[in-house]
């Protein structure tokens, strides 16, 4: 009792019933570094967002891109477009892509919720954007990555522009790994540089090229997929000739229709070039020139095509929300989008999911009658018996987190019986909640965990001289069903 009572009367003391229980930390709050229009509460300041429409209040829209039109080369790998009877290739104009603003809307699209920004440059009023691998890292302002070092909340990390920065991107994979590593309270999401190409037809493999400069270490932290999607989150009522790297005068010599150069003649001799009057131009090619809409749709397929990691971000979301975080993000519909960029057979996806050096590559593939759906589970320490899985690792990710809150609490007790038994018992409850929930392996709570804590068990008498509390947590996590085989056996007729 831990009152002096010295006046005579009736006391009430509540004595606490129940032992103090471990809060689940939350697994699904995503963070995305990158280029946006505006930053209306400042550059390198993480913003928490619930929504897309939040997104556009606080950071505007999409990046005006501007395309080249290009006579294709000898060896040329991209896809041709014939115009005026000639093959031309269309493709990004340099330092016009920035794919922050339409990932977002993926993400989104497939069960987001709420998600912190982090802007590192803005575009407004600007014909370009160059990413760069400094901002991102946060090397000289101490923001863009560093600036994650101190929010506790964030548990996935997305770039979605580090393919803009090509090789580079590897550089800034290997610190975002790094740092989730260090804080082990996060994952990432990369992407493969180049992932829109097929790795039959490139110059280079480029998953060959990713598996060699993605490194080895903290390779259990994160996640990768292939390949690029072709999603419909742009609409293509927003492109028009204004993202053509060509003037008018240039323009009017791809249409062949006589009725397609009147309209811009006409167009050219008024003057007007305010924005009405480019509506009105661009609705009037639209109707008359078929060769135009040829080059609507081609710039507007490559706006729509994107690089997969805020989408998986988004379906992370919704299988922890639906199912826990315990369950592969796998076997699941990437919705919004129309196809994967590029189509992979069974055959082709066995040195993507298991290779000799163990940087697994997750596939995202097209299926009849099933739609486009996720079809590997694994982290790049493919080849660890550990970390072979993404929900093993954000599944120990989330218990640990949430024992080590709870824990605090205990920091400067005495370290002895009492506050032993106590800790166990509250690791004990919570743990018997996940095993109920499907999170732990076992018919019963003592084949799917174990919790030692004491003398002579995890500590020595000079653990406790120098104050240290050690327990050891055992556990039996649950693991996808990979591959199943089902076996048949004729039997012979009896009577």
């Amino acid at each position: 009792m831990g009152k002096t009572f010295k006046t005579p009367g009736v006391f009430i003391e509540e004595v606490p019933a129940f032992s103090s229980s471990v809060a689940q930390v939350l697994t699904s709050i995503p963070v995305f570094i990158g280029y946006t229009e505006r930053a209306e509460n400042g550059i390198n300041k993480p913003i928490k967002i619930t929504s897309y429409g939040d997104y556009i209040s606080l950071f505007g829209d999409a990046f005006k891109s501007k395309f080249d039109i290009l006579k294709p080369n000898e060896d040329e790998t991209r896809p041709l477009v014939s115009l005026n009877g000639e093959d031309y290739v269309i493709d990004y104009k340099e330092n016009n892509k920035a794919f922050m603003n339409p990932c977002i809307k993926l993400f989104y699209e497939n069960g987001g919720g709420a998600c912190y920004i982090v802007s590192v440059g803005t575009y407004q009023d600007k014909d370009h954007v160059k990413i760069d691998l400094d901002e991102l890292l946060g090397t000289h302002t101490e923001g863009g990555l560093k600036t994650l070092r101190n929010q506790p909340e964030p548990t996935i990390i997305v770039i979605p522009d580090a393919v803009n920065l090509e090789n580079d991107s590897f550089k800034l994979y290997k610190s975002v790994l790094k740092q989730c590593a260090e804080i082990q309270s996060r994952f990432t999401i990369v992407d493969i540089y180049n992932g829109y190409k097929n790795r039959i037809d490139s110059e280079i493999d480029i998953i060959t090229n990713f598996r060699e400069k993605i490194g080895t270490e903290n390779l259990s932290y994160g996640a990768v997929y292939y390949p690029w999607l072709q999603a419909i989150v742009v609409q293509k009522t927003t492109i028009t000739f204004q993202n053509i790297n060509l003037q008018l005068t240039e323009i009017v010599h791809l249409l062949p229709e006589a009725s397609a150069k009147t309209v811009i003649t006409t167009y050219l001799e008024s003057e007007d070039f305010s924005q009405e009057n480019n509506a009105n131009l661009h609705a009037s090619l639209i109707i008359n020139s078929p060769t135009y809409n040829t080059i609507i749709d081609s710039m507007h397929l490559l706006l729509n095509r994107l690089p997969p990691s805020a989408a998986m971000a988004g379906i992370y979301t919704r299988v922890d929300n639906d199912r826990g975080v315990w369950n592969a993000p796998a076997n699941v519909n990437v919705s919004s989008v129309l196809k994967p960029v590029v189509h992979i057979t069974s055959d082709e996806q066995q040195d993507l999911n298991v290779s000799f050096d163990g940087k697994s590559i997750n596939a995202i593939r097209a299926f009849p009658g099933n739609g486009i759906l996720v079809w590997g589970a694994r982290t790049l320490d493919g080849n660890s018996n550990d970390w072979r899985y993404i929900n093993v690792r954000r599944t120990i990710i989330m218990i640990e987190q949430s024992i080590k809150l709870a824990l605090k609490a205990y920091a400067f007790e005495p370290n002895n019986l009492n506050t032993w038994n106590s800790v166990k018992s509250m690791i004990n409850n919570y743990l018997t909640i996940m095993w109920r929930n499907g999170a732990l392996a076992g018919t019963k709570p003592e084949d799917a965990f174990s919790v030692i804590i004491g003398l002579g068990n995890t500590m020595t008498s000079t653990d406790i001289l120098e104050g240290r509390m050690l327990v050891t947590v055992m556990l039996a996590i649950v693991r996808p069903a990979e591959f199943i085989l089902v076996r048949f056996e004729q039997k012979t007729q009896e009577a």
